[in-house]
C-alpha cells in the first residue's frame, strides 16, 4: 500500500521541493506509518520567502475591504468543512474527534476576530495639536513573517498567527510540526479557494534545517513560535540576533490550587478534564494540583471515581474521551516519568502504564495516571511531562501554595478553586502567572483578548492573537501633518509651537 506524500505549499502550488529527506507520519492509534512528509532544504525556504516577498508588494498595499472579504470567505470555508479538518487532525495527532472539533472552533474564532481587521487597524487622530498642525498614528504591515508551530494543536495554534498576520497586510510562511502536517496543506488549499493570492500564504515542512533558515533569512521580518521552552529560547535568541521581531511561547507546569472551602465536585470534574483532556498534551493542561490543609483527603477519592469512567480509545470510536500520545517515543518518555515518580517516593494512586487497547496494541496509548504526596524535588514536579499524569502536592497554608507557584520557572496558566471571594482576590493579585482562572481550570482567553504567560513561558514582549497579535504584526507610525498657510511661512530656528509664533 502506497503511503501519502505531504508536500510543501509554495506560491500557490503543492511541491516536493528540492530536499531529498522525508519524515514518517504515523497514525498514533494504530502505531502504523500512514505517510511521509517532505523536509525543506534552505533552498526551499528561500523560494517560499521569495514568493512571499514578491506577493507582499501587492498584498501589503491592498485595501482593508479586500483583505476583509477574503478573510470572510476563508472563514466560511473553514466553518463548512470543520468535520473534514477535525478528522485530519484526529488521524495524525490521535486526539478524539470531539477534541479536534473543539480545536478547529477555537481557531475559527481567531479567523472571525481577523475578519474585523478594518476596525482593528484604526489609528488615532489629534487635530490642531498646534495651530494648523495635526498628529495621527497608523499601523503598517511588517512584510514577510513566519510561524513555527507544535504538534499538539496543528490547526488552532497556526490560526493564532496567520489570520491576523495576513489580515494586517503581511505575507506568511508556516513551518508546522512534521508529526501531523497534512492539515496545514488542507488549510492552504482552502485559503487559495477563498481567493488569497499566490505567495501570501506558504507552508514549509521539515526540521531544524527549515527553522534555522527562517530564523536567519534576511527577508523574514518577524517570527512567531509556540513549543517547548528550550526551543522557544533558541528561537527568541536567534531571531532577535538576526534583527527580527519575535514572540516565542514556551512550556508550562500549570498548578491548580484547591482550598478546603472549594466545591469539591466542581474541583474534581475540573482536575480530570484539565489534566487528562487531549491526553495531557496541552500547554494549558493542569499537571499539578496543590491542596491546602486537608483538601486532598476529600478531593482525591472524587478524582479516582471519575477516572474509572474515562474511556481511552482511538478517535474513530464515538465515545472515546482520551486518545493516544503523538509518538511511541513520547509515550515511552511519559511512562519513564511515572517510573521515576515511583522511585522518588511519590504515592502512585492510579497507574496508566499497562493500558492496552484491544485491536490497537501497537498504538501509543498510556492511561490517566495520578500521584499523591509529590514534592518539588521530584522530576514529575520539576519537568513538563506533557502527558496524562496528574501530581498532587499537599501544603498546610494558602501562602505556601501561592509561594510554590511563584517559585516555579514557568508562568503560563494557573487556577484556584474556592468559594471565598477574598482568597480569590488575593490569588489573582499575588500570583506571578500570565493567565489566571478562578474556579476555571483552563483560563484560555477568547480571540478578542491575548494569550500569553510569564517567566519562561513567554519570550518577547508580545502575547499571541487578540490585540497583541495585531500590534505584533504591524509597525506603529506617527504622522505630523501641516498644510501651509502663508501666515506662518518663514524660517524659525527656535523651538516654539506655531501658536506661540503667531503671538510673538
Amino acid at each position: 500500500m502506497s503511503k501519502r506524500i505531504i508536500k510543501h505549499w509554495i506560491d500557490g502550488v503543492a511541491t516536493s521541493g528540492e530536499g531529498k529527506q522525508r519524515g514518517p507520519v504515523f497514525n498514533p492509534a494504530t502505531g502504523f506509518q500512514i505517510g511521509e512528509v517532505t523536509f525543506a532544504e534552505r533552498s526551499d525556504v528561500d523560494k517560499a520567502v521569495t514568493a512571499a516577498k514578491k506577493a507582499f508588494e501587492t498584498w501589503g498595499n491592498s485595501s482593508l475591504v479586500h483583505r476583509q472579504k477574503i478573510m470572510f470567505a476563508f472563514r466560511e470555508l473553514v466553518a463548512a468543512r470543520k468535520l473534514d479538518i477535525a478528522r485530519e487532525v484526529s488521524t495524525e495527532h490521535g486526539k478524539t474527534l470531539d477534541d479536534s472539533l473543539g480545536e478547529v472552533q477555537r481557531g475559527l474564532e481567531v479567523i472571525e476576530f481577523a475578519c474585523n481587521i478594518a476596525h482593528l487597524l484604526k489609528g488615532e487622530y489629534s487635530e490642531q495639536v498646534s495651530r494648523g498642525l495635526d498628529t495621527y498614528t497608523i499601523r503598517r504591515p511588517l512584510g514577510v513573517v513566519a510561524g513555527i508551530t507544535p504538534f499538539n494543536f496543528p490547526v488552532m495554534v497556526p490560526m493564532w498567527m496567520y489570520p491576523i498576520a495576513i489580515a494586517c497586510g503581511n505575507t506568511f510562511v508556516l513551518k508546522p510540526s512534521e508529526q501531523d502536517p497534512s492539515v496545514s496543506q488542507l488549510v492552504a488549499e482552502m485559503f487559495a479557494e477563498a481567493g488569497l493570492p499566490n505567495g501570501v500564504f506558504n507552508v514549509l515542512h521539515g526540521d531544524k534545517v527549515a527553522v534555522d533558515a527562517l530564523l536567519e533569512h534576511p527577508d523574514v521580518a518577524a517570527i512567531s513560535f509556540v513549543g517547548s521552552t528550550p526551543i522557544a529560547r533558541h528561537v527568541y535568541e536567534a531571531g532577535t540576533r538576526n534583527g527580527k521581531r519575535v514572540q516565542a511561547l514556551g512550556g508550562a507546569k500549570n498548578h491548580m490550587v484547591i482550598l478546603p472551602d472549594a466545591d469539591m465536585e466542581l474541583a474534581a470534574d475540573s482536575a480530570v478534564s484539565a489534566g487528562y483532556g487531549s491526553a495531557g498534551e496541552r500547554c494549558m493542561a493542569i499537571s499539578v494540583i496543590v491542596t491546602v490543609n486537608d483538601a486532598a483527603d476529600y478531593l482525591i477519592p472524587k478524582i479516582q471515581k471519575r477516572m474509572t469512567t474515562l474511556k481511552v480509545a482511538p478517535s474513530t470510536e464515538e465515545d472515546a474521551q482520551i486518545g493516544p500520545l503523538i509518538t511511541r517515543k513520547h509515550r515511552d518518555q511519559v511512562a519513564s516519568y511515572v517510573n521515576a515518580g515511583v522511585n522518588e517516593g511519590a504515592t502512585l494512586v492510579v497507574d496508566g502504564r499497562d493500558l492496552e487497547i484491544e485491536g490497537h496494541e501497537e498504538g501509543f496509548f498510556i492511561g490517566p495516571t495520578l500521584f499523591d504526596n509529590v514534592n518539588p524535588s521530584m522530576s514529575i514536579y520539576k519537568d513538563e511531562i506533557f502527558g496524562p499524569v496528574l501530581s498532587v502536592v499537599r501544603v498546610d497554608s494558602y501562602e505556601k501554595a501561592i509561594g510554590l507557584i511563584n517559585k516555579n520557572r514557568w508562568g503560563n496558566g494557573t487556577a484556584v478553586f474556592t468559594n471565598d471571594g477574598g482568597a480569590a482576590h488575593k490569588f489573582k493579585n499575588e500570583i506571578q502567572v500570565g493567565m489566571v482562572g478562578i474556579n476555571v481550570p483552563i483560563p484560555v482567553p477568547l480571540s478578542f483578548h491575548s494569550f500569553g504567560g510569564w517567566k519562561e513561558s513567554l519570550f518577547g514582549s508580545h502575547a499571541i492573537y487578540g490585540p497583541d497579535g495585531v500590534h505584533f504584526y504591524t509597525r506603529h507610525k506617527v504622522v505630523i501633518s501641516r498644510w501651509p498657510d502663508p501666515i506662518y511661512r518663514g524660517i524659525d530656528l527656535g523651538f516654539l509651537s506655531h501658536d506661540q509664533r503667531g503671538k510673538s
